[in-house]
């Protein structure tokens, strides 16, 4: 039981920076390419609370994979809304993906650092010390796994995830038309696609393999 409230406490900050960081960018993509909605919202900020999802975060946290609560974007104030529509739904995974980067160079000085530590000065050592060096461990770890996981979850191109609006972008306008369609029934397939497994089989592979070409 202890461990698992000491998991979730240090896993908490990395959650937020992650969905933090990935509707941050598409909103600040999307400004930059001429929609100022997110801006209007107050969503063009870093502060975690504009971005929560309840049920998003808490899914990220016990189960690694979540959302949190989309940056609204009106496509069609962007400068060319069909080839912008692709640069904003990537924003988010590519932040992910570069703070995922970011998170792995850190932890592996963290690794060779604190394993200098512990060879050297281990006997000397605080146990209270070495729990918080333990514990920054996990929030780096959970940093790389989080950001990794939420980009590729994200990339999906089942609406409403951002892979369904980069496809959207990339489809003949007919074709797009009647994918955009879907867009009504995307969150029920998500929940099936969830429910079923099938997510997390597809999921997780990819995200500990790239997990272990990082790190």
């Amino acid at each position: 039981m202890l461990n698992n409230i000491f998991e979730i406490v240090w896993s908490i900050p990395a959650v937020l920076i992650a969905i933090t960081i990935h509707e941050y960018w598409h909103g600040r993509i999307a400004y930059k390419l001429g929609d100022p909605t997110a801006a209007e919202a107050g969503r063009l900020t870093l502060n975690p609370l504009a971005h929560l999802d309840p049920i998003g975060t808490l899914m990220l946290i016990l189960f690694r994979f979540g959302w949190a609560k989309p940056v609204p974007v009106n496509f069609n104030n962007l400068n060319h809304p069909k080839r912008d529509m692709i640069y904003v739904s990537l924003a988010g995974p590519v932040a992910n993906i570069l703070t995922a980067i970011i998170f792995a160079l850190t932890l592996r000085l963290s690794y060779y650092f604190f394993f200098r530590i512990t060879v050297v000065q281990n006997n000397v050592f605080l146990k209270l010390i070495i729990t918080l060096i333990k514990g920054w461990l996990l929030f780096l770890q959970t940093g790389v796994i989080i950001n990794l996981a939420l980009a590729i979850f994200n990339l999906i191109p089942v609406p409403p995830l951002d892979g369904s609006k980069i496809l959207l972008g990339f489809l003949p306008n007919s074709t797009a038309y009647r994918y955009a369609k879907l867009e009504s029934y995307g969150p029920i397939i998500l929940l099936i696609l969830v429910l079923s497994g099938i997510i997390g089989k597809i999921l997780f592979p990819v995200v500990f393999f790239l997990f272990n070409l990082l790190v």
